[in-house]
């Protein structure tokens, strides 16, 4: 009898041995569960493409199952990658190069998209050069976000800085699709905003553009969102984040080459996301101030960390070699 009950314990427990081995954390970099995050923004709309044509699926095969997280802001974004409740997604630069000054576990693997932040001002602020945004308030989604170095960088050549560093201008945070509200009952005088929000800003207020997309500090060269992974799953599940960034591949060249269709996908996601449906011609407007791209401009992104270091937003002076990790650009292959 007890060699009977020998061999059943030892029988129960390989089989367990053999269940543990097949989990999300297996060597042979096959994750059991994906989970991709993203923001609910028109920067975003590579993820919102992959995610609406099932790319990430196809990629990682039948043994996968694929999951979808929204985060309004980068700092909840960086926590869920940090914490491991997100394996990979887009993010601004911002953020993750921030967290990655301080220590953080983030790799940048693919671009994603460049342009969409556009600063508008108030109806009747009286502000209708970017030399009158001294002493207003101003609001970004976070602070040391993408879009806040972008807007501070570019006023800082004119002499312009935020009370955070001695200047004038009042700084608050918040999420985007409250920033008309905020401007129609005059509690902010400047937005700094994300597509589509920046047009669906200009739409319903009636604001004005003081700084176009194209002329705010790095707006056509830097990457406004990127698609990052921890390097412990660039170590430890290799596989898994080349097929994730081929399947992102797959939906920049979706967006190149079907932009109405991918504007159907993105109001509808939006919505699914937000609550708040946009209209056409709002989404329109935005795609006019957005590129889509998988690669990644290396100058610009340390151009954009050394004003982050300037502006105080990063105590160190930044080497960002060992942020970017383009090996998967030039390796994942489309599977259509």
């Amino acid at each position: 009898m007890k060699k009977k009950s020998l061999l059943i314990f030892m029988t129960l427990m390989l089989c367990v041995g053999i269940l543990a081995g097949c989990g999300s954390n297996s060597a042979n970099g096959a994750n059991e569960k994906v989970v991709i995050g993203y923001f609910p923004n028109i920067n975003h709309v590579p993820a919102m493409i992959a995610k609406d044509k099932g790319y990430f699926e196809q990629q990682l095969g039948d043994g996968t199952t694929v999951e979808y997280k929204t985060f309004a802001d980068g700092a909840a974004f960086m926590t869920a990658l940090k914490t491991g409740e997100i394996d990979a997604g887009l993010v601004g630069p911002g953020p993750a190069m921030n967290n990655y000054s301080t220590g953080a576990d983030v790799r940048i693997i693919a671009g994603a998209s460049t342009g969409g932040t556009v600063v508008l001002a108030r109806e009747g602020s009286g502000i209708t050069s970017p030399e009158d945004l001294a002493g207003k308030t101003f609001i970004t989604p976070a602070v040391g976000c993408t879009h806040d170095v972008q807007y501070e960088t570019y006023l800082q050549d004119l002499g312009i800085t935020s009370e955070r560093i001695g200047g004038t201008m009042k700084h608050l945070t918040g999420n985007p699709a409250q920033y008309s509200a905020m401007l129609q009952a005059g509690k902010i005088d400047i937005a700094v905003a994300p597509e589509p929000w920046a047009a669906q800003i200009q739409v319903e207020t009636g604001a004005e553009v003081v700084i176009p997309w194209n002329e705010i500090s790095f707006g056509e060269t830097l990457p406004a969102s990127i698609l990052v992974t921890s390097g412990d799953m660039i170590e430890n599940h290799n596989e898994t984040i080349e097929k994730i960034v081929a399947a992102h591949k797959e939906a920049v060249t979706f967006i190149e080459e079907n932009p109405q269709e991918a504007k159907e996908i993105t109001i509808k996601d939006i919505k699914e996301t937000t609550g708040q449906e946009l209209d056409q011609e709002v989404v329109d407007l935005a795609w006019e101030r957005i590129g889509f791209t998988y690669e990644v401009d290396k100058d610009a992104v340390q151009a954009f960390a050394d004003s982050s270091y300037t502006l105080k937003f990063l105590k160190d002076q930044p080497n960002f070699t060992e942020l970017i990790d383009d090996q998967f650009i030039n390796t994942a292959t489309a599977s259509r």
